[in-house]
C-alpha cells in the first residue's frame, strides 16, 4: 500500500507552494461554510424530514384509542372491553382513526399490538445490514438517499390498502427497510462536504429538518383527528416522492467518497466550485485509490464490512458503539413511542417531545469544543436517572420523560458526530450504519415493553433507563476524536492514530 501521505503541491492564488498531504488537500480545498455548501447541506438534510415523520407516525395511527358506554346498565368505566357485547360501548372517534380500532385489535395480544412497530424496526435492522455497504461502493451517499426515500415513500402509499394487521405489519416491515440508509448517508454526506471547522455545523442542519418533520406529525395528526390513518401516511409520503426528484436533480455526491471511487475530476471540480482560494487545487490520489473504479462486483459491495471485522481496532470500536446504540436508542425511540401511557393529552405530549429536540440542537453546536466522550456519557447517565424516577414520581411523569428525552435527543447528536469522526471514509457509511442501526436493535422489544407498560411503568420506563445506564460504560474503550480531522483509509487511520499515541507518549 502506498503513503497516504504522499505529498503534492498547491498553486493558484496562493502565493508560494506549499507541500500539502492528501488530507491537508481535502481540508483547505473543502474550505470554509459557504452558501454553496449550506444548500448542499440544507438540500441533503430535508431527507430527514420525511424520514422522522416515517419514523414516529405509528405514535398516532397505532395509538389504542378511547372509548365509552353506550349501555350504561351492562356497561362501565371500569370494565373490560374484550368483556363487553359490542353493543354496549362505541369508541370515542370514528372506528377508522387507527389500526387498533380500524382491524378490531382492542382485544388483541400484546404481540399482535406490537407487531407492526416491531416489523418495522426489525427492517430497519435488515436493512441496515444489506444496505449500508452500497453508499461506501458502487451507489455512493447521493444515489443511496433518493433511492431510499422514494422507495419508502412509495411503500407508504401501498400501505393505505392494508385490509388486516399482517399485511399492514408486512408493508412497515419494507418501510423500516427502505428507510434505514436515509438518516445514515445523510449524516455522512453532510459532514464529507465540510472542513473539520464546520462538523457540527453541517450535523445540526441534519438535526433541525430531524426534528422539524418530528414537531410535524401533532399538527398534521390533529387537522386530520376525525380522518382515518390512512390520510397521515399519504399527507407524509406524496411530498416525498416530490423531494426525491428535486434531490435527484439538485444534490452532489461526496467529494471524498468521489476520490475514493478513482473519479478524481469530479471530485476536484467539486472543491473547485466551493473554495474560491484553491481555483486551481490539485490532487493526487494515494496509489490504492487511483485503481478506483465506478462499478463494483457483488463480492465488492461488502468489502467494507470485511475491512471492519478483519481489522482488529475497527472491530472493537464497532462493537462499543453498537452497545453504546442500543441503549440510547431504546431511550430515544422508546420515548415517544410511549406517550400514549402518559395519561396526557397525546398532541401536547409529542409536540412537548419534539420541541426538545430544538434546545437539543443549540446544546449540540456548542457542545462541538467539548470532548464527545464526557458529553455522551453524562447525557446519557442523565436520560436514564430521568426514566427510573420515571416510575416512582407519578405526579410529575411527563415532566421527567421530557427531560429524559432532552438529555437522549442531545446525546444521540452528538454519538452520531463521534461516530463519524472514529471512522475513514472507506468504511465510514457502513461503520455509522451498524451503529445507528444497532439503535433500532433494542426498539424491537420497545413495543411489546411499553404495551406491558400500560399497566406497570417498570417494564418501559424502568427498563429504559437501566439500558441506557449499563450500556455508557461502552464509551471506556473508545478513543477522544474532538478535533481529529477525518481519515480516508484504513492505513490513514493507522498511522495517525500510532502518531498520535507516539506524541503522547513523549
Amino acid at each position: 500500500m502506498g503513503d497516504p501521505g504522499k505529498n503534492v503541491a498547491e498553486t493558484g492564488s496562493v502565493n508560494e507552494d506549499v507541500i500539502l498531504s492528501w488530507d491537508e488537500m481535502i481540508e483547505k480545498g473543502l474550505g470554509n461554510f459557504g452558501w454553496r455548501q449550506l444548500m448542499q447541506c440544507i438540500l441533503v438534510s430535508v431527507a430527514m424530514y420525511f424520514d422522522s415523520q416515517q419514523l414516529f407516525i405509528a405514535i398516532y395511527t397505532d395509538d389504542y384509542p378511547r372509548w365509552h358506554c353506550t349501555n350504561h346498565t351492562t356497561c362501565t368505566t371500569t370494565s373490560n372491553i374484550c368483556n363487553l357485547p359490542k353493543s354496549s360501548w362505541a369508541w370515542d372517534e370514528p372506528s377508522s382513526k387507527t389500526i387498533i380500532s380500524h382491524f378490531g385489535l382492542q382485544c388483541a395480544t400484546t404481540f399482535i399490538t406490537g407487531l407492526p412497530q416491531s416489523s418495522f424496526f426489525l427492517g430497519c435492522v435488515l436493512g441496515s445490514i444489506l444496505l449500508a455497504s452500497f453508499a461506501d461502493s458502487s451507489l455512493g451517499r447521493k444515489n443511496m438517499i433518493i433511492l431510499s426515500c422514494l422507495s419508502m415513500s412509495v411503500v407508504s402509499l401501498i400501505i393505505t390498502f392494508s385490509t388486516n394487521v399482517w399485511i399492514y405489519s408486512s408493508l412497515r416491515f419494507l418501510i423500516g427497510f427502505f428507510r434505514s440508509s436515509i438518516s445514515t448517508c445523510v449524516l455522512v454526506l453532510v459532514m464529507e462536504r465540510v472542513s473539520t471547522k464546520w462538523r457540527f455545523t453541517a450535523g445540526n442542519v441534519e438535526f433541525i429538518f430531524f426534528t422539524s418533520g418530528y414537531i410535524s406529525l401533532p399538527g398534521i395528526a390533529y387537522l386530520n383527528r376525525h380522518s382515518s390513518w390512512k390520510y397521515l401516511y399519504v399527507w407524509s409520503s406524496v411530498p416525498a416522492i416530490c423531494y426525491s426528484l428535486i434531490a435527484y436533480l439538485c444534490v452532489t455526491e461526496s467529494p471524498r467518497w468521489l476520490l475514493m471511487q478513482g473519479r478524481v475530476q469530479e471530485a476536484m471540480t467539486m472543491l473547485k466550485g466551493v473554495s474560491e482560494n484553491y481555483a486551481n487545487l490539485t490532487i493526487s490520489p494515494p496509489p490504492e485509490v487511483k485503481a478506483g473504479k465506478r462499478g463494483a462486483s457483488f463480492s465488492e459491495l461488502y468489502s467494507s464490512i470485511a475491512m471492519l471485522m478483519e481489522t482488529s481496532w475497527a472491530l472493537k470500536r464497532m462493537v462499543a458503539v453498537m452497545v453504546i446504540g442500543v441503549g440510547i436508542g431504546m431511550v430515544y425511540y422508546g420515548i415517544p413511542l410511549a406517550v400514549g401511557n402518559l395519561d396526557y393529552n397525546i398532541y401536547l405530549a409529542v409536540l412537548f417531545n419534539g420541541l426538545t429536540e430544538i434546545p437539543s440542537c443549540v446544546v449540540t453546536y456548542f457542545l462541538g469544543n467539548f470532548a464527545r466522550k464526557l458529553s455522551i456519557f453524562a447525557l446519557s447517565i442523565g436520560s436514564g436517572v430521568c426514566c427510573i424516577v420515571c416510575v416512582v414520581a407519578q405526579g410529575v411523569k411527563v415532566w421527567l420523560a421530557v427531560t429524559s428525552f432532552f438529555c437522549v435527543c442531545t446525546a444521540f447528536n452528538v454519538f452520531l458526530i463521534y461516530i463519524v469522526e472514529l471512522f475513514p471514509t472507506r468504511v465510514r457509511n457502513t461503520a455509522v450504519s451498524l451503529a445507528r442501526q444497532a439503535t433500532l436493535l433494542g426498539c424491537i422489544f420497545s413495543p411489546f415493553l411499553i404495551s406491558s407498560g400500560r399497566k406497570n411503568d417498570l417494564f418501559s420506563y424502568g427498563v429504559f433507563g437501566v439500558v441506557i445506564i449499563c450500556s455508557t460504560f461502552a464509551l471506556l474503550s473508545l478513543p477522544e476524536t474532538k478535533g481529529v480531522v477525518l481519515s480516508d483509509t484504513i492505513d490513514q487511520q493507522e498511522k495517525k492514530e500510532t502518531s498520535l499515541c507516539h506524541n503522547t507518549n513523549l
